[in-house]
């Protein structure tokens, strides 16, 4: 049985004389915040390495905001999804594939970006920093890694009738071997008894294009958030590893220090211990985990 609309037409009738064009269609991006852990080695070789929280961006190549630094990713194309898009955009800046991906958030600010309304379906990844091989895209100058800095610098909280507004600035600093972006952002929490709302602003910004600086607050407040009910920090551990290095890596992403007996008990049921030891001189050998595979 075909069903008639209210002009008496049927499914088929009606998709025939259908026009898109009477309406204002955005165009869409996929942009990437590729996280990856690095280590620096330490002076004295019986010190463990520092690691570093790192994300990756592109140097602009062309308008608008030629110069600046930008998170990698692109349009998506007529013939993909949103999440092949992302998969592509990784794959093309460096070099990987079949890692860590999650949808962050799509962002739709009119006037984001200022060629057109263009909405940004973003997206995090998570790579071990062995498996990089950095190559900039087409309408990219250049990519590198930037170290993270992420804090809180105050934070106001203001009673509304059935709730309250919670205020929190934060400071992000990236830094390259040559250059330091940073941003201010605040984190602006509506509560009600009904309904939570959370936006984001960004109060200034130095060297980030487009609204990247807020698209990458989100994705830190993310993975921070997900380290504490996940094993959302295992995907930046090599193969094997130490429970100190993975510690290392939590204290990294959460940007305070973790008391060893307490994160031992936390992780004890995501990760699997191996037959294999280190073997670096000047420490004595620790037993080697790597990551369990949970149903």
């Amino acid at each position: 049985m075909n069903l008639l609309d209210k002009d008496g037409l049927t499914e088929s009738e009606f998709l025939e004389q259908y026009s898109a064009g009477g309406y204002e269609r955005p165009s869409v991006t996929t942009d990437m915040v590729i996280f990856t852990v690095t280590e620096e080695e330490a002076d004295n070789y019986r010190k463990l390495a520092e690691k570093n929280l790192r994300v990756l961006l592109i140097r602009r190549g062309g308008h608008p905001f030629l110069g600046k630094w930008a998170l990698p990713g692109g349009f998506v194309r007529l013939n993909e999804t949103t999440e092949q898009a992302a998969v592509r955009e990784l794959r093309e800046e460096t070099g990987v594939e079949d890692v860590y991906l999650e949808q962050l958030y799509t962002f739709s600010d009119i006037g984001r970006d200022p060629r057109t309304w263009v909405i940004s379906c973003s997206y995090i990844a998570l790579i071990n920093s062995a498996k990089l091989e950095l190559k900039a895209g087409d309408d990219a100058s250049d990519a590198a890694w930037f170290n993270i800095s992420y804090r809180l610098l105050r934070e106001n909280k203001e009673l509304i009738e059935d709730g309250y507004i919670k205020t929190l600035e934060y400071e992000l600093k990236l830094s390259g071997e040559e250059e330091e972006l940073s941003a201010i952002i605040t984190r602006i929490m509506t509560v009600k008894a009904t309904s939570t709302n959370t936006n984001y602003e960004i109060v200034s910004n130095d060297g980030l294009a487009f609204d990247h600086a807020k698209i990458i607050a989100c994705a830190i407040e993310r993975l921070r958030g997900k380290v504490n009910y996940t094993n959302i920090a295992l995907h930046l551990m090599p193969k094997f590893f130490t429970l100190t290095e993975l510690q290392q890596v939590y204290e990294v992403i959460m940007d305070k220090e973790l008391l060893k007996a307490a994160f031992r008990r936390k992780v004890a049921d995501l990760v699997t211990e191996t037959n294999h030891y280190t073997e670096n001189a000047g420490h004595r050998p620790s037993r080697l985990y790597r990551r369990k595979l949970l149903d």
